[in-house]
């Protein structure tokens, strides 16, 4: 791996943005009609510039991590362009307030954007950079909480667009309208896609275990998050009672919740977010603990820079796709044949859409 020790950080460019969904994304808790991001560059002394994205889930918190984010650029100014080291320097920094929530976003901002910087300075993809190769990854695609006829056309949308696999969200009012929604997909998209399923944490782990005792005969992939996410125990007695595996990882912040609920064994699968992980470098900690321990890995959200971070993950599962943020990307991720399309990739494949930014900008 080509290192290039003497760039020097010279700057941090932070933009936070409100960029409307192509399409409301229904969940139990209401409809998600804009994603707010913030958008930092980091701008060396000879001129690289790399890029990171974070989402802040809701537009109250958006300037506030947005500011969070610039005022990180005193405590990096001048350093050497050495993502582990920041991202240690970073994190002994604020271990008395904590690197979970907005400075975990913030932490998260800086480290992507300066793998970002490393990979575009050689002129190369993060997967080149970190010794890797691409290689084909499935993909699937999101359905919201749309009820049965809603799903069903929007999973097979999905299928018609090549994708292998679709989840949607459930955790109707009964079980009985969960397997509605099921079996309304399963019958518009065929015996051969794979239909994972995400309850949002909505169950308590006895509900949860009810309810999936009557979807263990569906056939699905997975079923997300049937309760807390930082409930081990509870995720643990479910995983126990179910047939179908049960995927967590979304609400982790940093390995070390990853390591709690490996010893719970809370997660048949796992499914880091890169963001709450701790960037590129949390994620490749979360990749060697899932070898370790032999368990498959996907991503939540972050589409581009997860189909590499995925190529990377020796037990690499499913690409969550997601096209929420391509109006701001230059060169969104393409799937061809229901698999990432990596092809000249450089850096972690996010860059700006500036016309697009200059519209959202808060």
């Amino acid at each position: 791996m080509s290192m290039v020790p003497e760039m020097q950080i010279r700057q941090l460019k932070v933009r936070p943005v409100c960029v409307p969904m192509q399409q409301p994304h229904k969940t139990a808790s209401g409809v998600i009609i804009e994603s707010p991001l913030v958008l930092t560059d980091i701008i060396t002394e000879d001129g690289a510039v790399g890029h990171s994205i974070v989402f802040t889930y809701t537009k109250s918190a958006l300037k506030p991590t947005a500011e969070l984010i610039q005022n990180f650029e005193e405590l990096i100014k001048e350093d050497s362009v050495a993502p582990l080291e920041i991202e240690q320097t970073l994190s002994k920094r604020f271990r008395l307030l904590g690197t979970q929530g907005l400075v975990g976003i913030a932490i998260a901002a800086i480290d992507m954007a300066l793998w970002d910087t490393l990979a575009r300075r050689n002129n190369q993809s993060l997967v080149q950079l970190l010794g890797g190769k691409e290689k084909p990854i499935p993909a699937y695609g999101a359905v919201g909480y749309d009820g049965v006829a809603g799903s069903a056309k929007v999973a097979e949308n999905w299928i018609k667009q090549g994708f292998t696999g679709v989840k949607a969200k459930i955790g109707y009012p009964t079980v009985q309208e969960d397997l509605e929604v099921i079996r309304a997909m399963r019958k518009a998209v065929g015996n051969d896609p794979a239909i994972m399923v995400d309850y949002n944490q909505c169950l308590t782990p006895a509900e949860a275990v009810q309810r999936l005792r009557i979807l263990d005969d569906e056939g699905l992939t997975w079923i997300e998050e049937p309760t807390l996410a930082h409930d081990y125990a509870g995720n643990a007695l479910v995983s126990r009672e179910a047939k179908t595996p049960i995927q967590c990882g979304e609400n982790w912040w940093g390995t070390l919740d990853m390591k709690h609920a490996i010893d719970a064994q809370a997660s048949d699968f796992m499914m880091p977010d890169v963001m709450k992980i701790g960037g590129v470098t949390g994620w490749l900690r979360a990749a060697a603990l899932a070898q370790t321990h032999n368990i498959r890995l996907s991503n939540h959200l972050w589409p581009e820079i997860s189909a590499q971070l995925l190529c990377l993950t020796p037990t690499s599962h499913w690409l969550e796709y997601a096209d929420w943020w391509n109006p701001i990307i230059a060169a969104p991720l393409q799937i061809e044949k229901g698999m990432i399309k990596l092809n000249n990739t450089t850096g972690t494949g996010v860059s700006w859409n500036e016309d697009a930014v200059a519209k959202f900008i808060i």
